[in-house]
This record gives structure tokens, C-alpha cells and sequence, in this order.
């Protein structure tokens, strides 16, 4: 794990908790108690962190959004998974539109620090890459969800209709037969534009993500270029997902991923048939 993504992750911890124990963010972490001390007085003369006797306070950056915050942690070694694949696919020089899911945002930590143009509606996903100097962002406006950090609406639809990338990257809240599910009908709006906009789309969808409706529906999967999931995916979806017309890429996850983040993760493609 590079310094930059650590320190990402580091952040991350302390934001949501408020307060992290140094112990707990060696094992977090997986890295030695030198390293950790050393990321947090950095954290500190950035502002972002507060050193106390024994563990960290969060002082500054990005404000907590309860919604983003709380769903974060769920699935997420196989989210860490399918974000490795994803980050492979998509090549340096490229524009790369990223929405706010969870999944889209650990795709996001492995593209800091390439030569990229990111342009995205996430607040979390900007504060990656506001102080990268290899890459050039883009923040959409609009209404700001309070919840997630997320523009929407018809100010991000306007500009996003101005755009054209090469690869927008979509989280899901379902994925049903009918195609891709989103919770929110703004952002339902918001996430059709990001599709317009790209030559290409790729869906980050962890396998519970599968069968699922949500509220409103943005889009077929016959809309979609490929579609990365993890292993525990059913081979009915497989099968499903390959026959719709979309490149299907399986992450593997190895099952101590989830007390030691920082081992390499596995792939496996599973060609269109």
C-alpha cells in the first residue's frame, strides 16, 4: 500500500470514528507502529488530524455524511477487490467520470497519483485527488447532498451534457434483470447524464448488490461495457451479466482480506459468450 493511498485510508478511519486508537489503526492498517506515527504527525501539520496520548483526534477536511460514512465499511474487502480490477482496466491519459458510491470511491484511492483527468459529483472523491499534481479534476456543481457529499440535479446534468469522457465509472444500489438501480431519483437523473457523457461505462457492484431493486431505475445493463464484481457472484448472474453484452470481471477475495487489507488481490475475466 503506497503512502498516499494509506494515508487515504488513515483518513478515512478518523473520520468516521472521530477518534482512532493508534493499536487500532496498526492493525487497521496492517503497517508497523513507526509508520502509523509518522502518517499522523503528517495528517497533523496538514490539519487534518490531532495527535492525543495514545490515538488521534479528527480536526479538519472533509465533513462526516452520515450516509457515505456508514456504508463505507460494509463489504469492504470485496469492494477493495473489485476497485483493484477496476483501477486495471482503466488505462493513463484517459478522462475518467467517478460517481459517490462507496465502491466507486475505493476505485478512486488507486487512481491518485496517475497521469488522469477525473472528473466527478463526489465531494469525497474530489478531496482524493485537490492536492494531486498528475491530475486534472473537475467537481461538478449543483445541490450538494448533505448525506453523501454528492452534486446533483440540474446544474451537474447541464455541465455533465457539456462533457465527454472516456470511461464513467457507476456504483449501483440494485442490480435486477432489469438493469442498474439507484435510490435516489435525482441522482438516478444525474447518473443517466454520466452515461451519455462516456464512450464506455464500468459498473463497481459487490455480489449482494444482485437481485436487488431499488427506487428508481438508470439504465439496462445492455447500456453497460463491463460490469466488476467479486467471487461471491452467483453463476446464474454470471451467466446473466455475460449475456447482456457486458464484459463480466471477477475479483477474487482472498478470506483473510479482511483483517489485512494490504494483501494483493486476485483477478479472474470471464470472457463474453
Amino acid at each position: 500500500m503506497q503512502n498516499h493511498e494509506r494515508r487515504s485510508r488513515l483518513i478515512d478511519i478518523i473520520r468516521i470514528q472521530g477518534f482512532a486508537a493508534l493499536e487500532e489503526l496498526v492493525r487497521e492498517l496492517g503497517v508497523s507502529e513507526s509508520t502509523v506515527r509518522r502518517d499522523l504527525d503528517a495528517l497533523e501539520e496538514q490539519g487534518i488530524a490531532k495527535r492525543t496520548h495514545g490515538g488521534v483526534l479528527y480536526s479538519g477536511g472533509m465533513p462526516r455524511l452520515t450516509e457515505f460514512d456508514d456504508r463505507q465499511p460494509a463489504n469492504w474487502a470485496a469492494k477493495r477487490a473489485i476497485a483493484v480490477c477496476a483501477a486495471e482496466i482503466i488505462d493513463d491519459g484517459e478522462t475518467v467520470l467517478l460517481d459517490g458510491g462507496t465502491t466507486t470511491y475505493e476505485v478512486a484511492r488507486l487512481l491518485v497519483g496517475r497521469s488522469l483527468q477525473v472528473v466527478t459529483n463526489s465531494l469525497p472523491v474530489a478531496n482524493l485527488f485537490a492536492s494531486e499534481s498528475r491530475t486534472d479534476l473537475v467537481l461538478l456543481g449543483g445541490y450538494v447532498s448533505p448525506r453523501t457529499g454528492v452534486c446533483l440535479g440540474p446544474y451537474a446534468n447541464e455541465l455533465l451534457s457539456r462533457l465527454h469522457v472516456t470511461t464513467t465509472v457507476l456504483s449501483a444500489a440494485g442490480i435486477s434483470h432489469e438493469g442498474l438501480f439507484n435510490a435516489h431519483l435525482l441522482l438516478a437523473e444525474t447518473e443517466q447524464a454520466m452515461l451519455r457523457a462516456a464512450s464506455r461505462c464500468i459498473v463497481v457492484a459487490d455480489s449482494s448488490k444482485f437481485g436487488r431493486k431499488s427506487l428508481t431505475l438508470v439504465a439496462g445493463l445492455e447500456a453497460i461495457n463491463a460490469v466488476v464484481s467479486d467471487d461471491g457472484l452467483s453463476q446464474e448472474w454470471r451467466d446473466f451479466v455475460s449475456q447482456s453484452g457486458a464484459k463480466l470481471v471477477i475479483a477474487e477475495v482472498p478470506p483473510e482480506a479482511a483483517e489485512s487489507p494490504t494483501r494483493p488481490l486476485r483477478k479472474r475475466e470471464t470472457p463474453i459468450t
